[in-house]
């Protein structure tokens, strides 16, 4: 076993689907909006916005906005094939990762966060946040992908509430 850091985590979770539809779900806003934001938004290095079943390309900026959280998240695609493999720049200076892998009749999802700071601010809300953040969302997407649904609060409004996102495990 690696040795564990707060510098950056790994998630994993088999998910029984195609690689193409998996890929899909992080490669374009309207995959990304299926089961993770309430908006993306991707523009070309030309500040070209990319129709919404388009798949993002490397240098592509990005705009995004979840459900219960009003604050945006602005970065940019690191590194992608299009196929199974897609980095992005995340949390600040963080960089995350996700490569798939067919495994019998289900996909391998390995996602991985790094380059986090490793100062106290960061280990609590990026390390420990995003590493929550992220069990959730791959979970979210496993139920969206496998049987059609969706787990994240959509009924209730939790953006008054400011512990919601260190309290709520479906924010």
């Amino acid at each position: 076993m690696s040795t564990l850091s707060f510098d950056q985590f790994t998630k994993k979770i088999y998910i029984k689907t195609t690689i193409e539809k998996l890929f899909w779900c992080w490669g374009t806003a309207e995959g990304i909006e299926s089961w993770f934001l309430s908006k993306a938004i991707y523009t070309s290095p030309e500040n070209h916005v990319r129709n919404v079943s388009e798949y993002v390309q490397v240098n592509d900026n990005y705009v995004w906005e979840w459900h219960n959280w009003d604050g945006q998240e602005k970065g940019s695609i690191l590194q992608t094939n299009n196929l199974n493999f897609i980095e992005f720049s995340f949390a600040e200076s963080c960089k995350v990762s996700v490569r798939l892998a067919q495994k019998d009749n289900a996909v391998l999802l390995t996602l991985r966060q790094y380059d986090i700071p490793t100062d106290e601010k960061s280990k609590l809300n990026i390390h420990f946040g995003c590493s929550n953040g992220w069990t959730f969302w791959l979970a979210n997407l496993k139920a969206y992908l496998e049987h059609g649904i969706l787990l994240n609060e959509r009924e209730f409004d939790l953006t008054k509430i400011p512990s919601a996102g260190f309290e709520f495990v479906n924010i």
